[in-house]
């Protein structure tokens, strides 16, 4: 089993609720919420920049975006 060298997100500062990332050995990225540590998220470096990219851009803010009003 890998030891992973976890770093908190900075955007979490003290907060309690923390994203946190890694790097394995075999290039890939793990990533983990505090609230539910032992469930953790395996990606590419590659997938996970265009994930951020599209973050940013603002790619997903449908999903927050609240629901239209039924007819």
């Amino acid at each position: 089993m890998s030891v992973h060298n976890w770093r908190k997100s900075s955007f979490s500062a003290k907060a309690n609720s923390c994203v946190y990332v890694s790097a394995a050995d075999d290039g890939t990225i793990k990533l983990r919420e505090s609230d539910d540590p032992d469930t953790v998220v395996t990606t590419t470096p590659e997938k996970l920049r265009a994930f951020i990219l599209g973050v940013k851009a603002g790619e997903f803010d449908h999903f927050a975006a609240p629901a239209s009003p039924r007819d």
